[in-house]
Parts: C-alpha cells; structure tokens; sequence
C-alpha cells in the first residue's frame, strides 16, 4: 500500500513539472492533475490539501537535484574562475529541463508563505555554493557578489525562457562574461 502511495505521489509530482512547464502556475490545478494521472479529482486531495502543498513538495524534490547538478559542474573545475562560469553555465543549461522550468514557473506563483520560505532557502543555498569562489577571486563582500551573480543568472534565465531574439548560447555567454568580466564584456 505504501508503495502505491508513493507511485501515485510520484505521478502527480510528475504530472504538476508537466503542467508547470507547459502553461505556467495558472495550469497547475487539481482538475488537471486528476486528468493527467487518471485519478479522481478527490483523491488528488488525499495526497496534496492544496496547489501550495504541490508547489512545496516539488522544490523540495527537484531543487537539490538542480543544485547537485550545479554542484558537480563547479567539483570539475580546477580554478575559482572556472568554478564561477560552471555555477552560470549549468543553471542555463538547466533551462530547458521540466524541473527548472517548473521551479522558475513556480517562483514566478503567488504562494503561501511557508512555500516562498522553502523557495528563498533553497536559492540561499544555491547561492551559498558560489561563495568560497569569489572569496578566493578577491571579492571584498563574497557573499553580496554572489547574490548579485545569482541576479545576472536569473536575468538570463528569463532572457531565454521569454525566446529572445538571441540564441540561448549567446545569452550564456554574456552572462559568463558578466560573471567574470562585468559590463567591460
């Protein structure tokens, strides 16, 4: 029975990235869970009392698989400027996964605020990976660099998810040059 549980759990986690990802959190709704899964409408309640609690449990689920994804890319490079190009270069390669882009779907939801509190401690700690790095570069105030940083890849994420004229290589690549180079280019 647990097993079931979980399977069924698991189904609508995958059903609401589908969602997310297709048409943002105005489709994330228990109808549409229930029709993706082929569950009734009010066993979805049994599982989730809310859009919020769906919401909550897929970035506790898929934001530490980002992260360990962003983590490894930055453990192959050797140099502290090779470390801060990996932290940008994988989130944007992110981009076109489920899971990113039900996360960046999400962020963008209006949410309850234990939801928003998960979310913000989740970024904190993807922030907190790039820290040491710009420590080691000179960074007077690593931590306000870092989160600055974070500001530039979040800027070139919604660059590439809105389909900009540019090509998703291109937006990385100046991102990355940002990182390293500032507005100099």
């Amino acid at each position: 029975m647990a097993e079931h549980r979980s399977m069924q759990r698991a189904a609508l986690l995958d059903a609401a990235r589908s969602l997310l990802s297709e048409g943002g959190t105005e489709a994330l709704t228990f109808p549409a869970l229930a029709e993706r899964t082929g569950l009734a409408r009010s066993s979805v309640y049994e599982y989730f009392r809310s859009r919020a609690a769906v919401v909550e449990e897929l970035c506790e689920v898929d934001f530490p698989v980002w992260a360990a994804d962003v983590s490894a890319a930055m453990e192959r490079a050797e140099t502290a400027e090779a470390r801060v190009e990996a932290y940008v270069r994988q989130q944007l390669e992110l981009v076109g996964d489920r899971r990113h882009r039900a996360v960046v779907a999400i962020s963008a939801s209006e949410l309850d605020a234990g939801a928003r509190e998960k979310i913000r401690a989740a970024h904190g700690g993807l922030v907190a990976m790039i820290v040491e790095a710009l420590a080691e570069m000179g960074h007077e105030q690593p931590r306000l660099a870092a989160m600055l940083l974070q500001g530039v890849v979040d800027a070139a994420v919604r660059r590439i998810e809105l389909g900009a004229a540019e090509e998703p290589g291109a937006i990385t690549d100046a991102a990355v040059s940002m990182a390293l180079r500032g507005v100099r280019g």
